[in-house]
């Protein structure tokens, strides 16, 4: 139980750190920016969506039909 709770918060936190790298990506794309640091900030994105489908694959067991 205590594994579930630290995932779910683990999730949260996944979660609230991609929703502000969106924004600042949303942000900085009105404006001339350093296209590195906008790639980096893309990647970080991508690399936390592939951590939240994880976690939320692990919280939510297969049904098998």
């Amino acid at each position: 139980m205590e594994d579930q709770e630290n995932l779910l918060r683990r999730l949260h936190e996944l979660r609230s750190e991609h929703r502000d790298l969106d924004t600042v990506i949303f942000r900085m794309g009105d404006s001339i920016v350093d296209q590195l640091q906008l790639q980096r900030l893309k990647k970080r994105k991508l690399k936390l969506r592939d951590e939240i489908t994880w976690i939320e694959r692990k919280l939510v067991p297969d049904i098998i039909a």
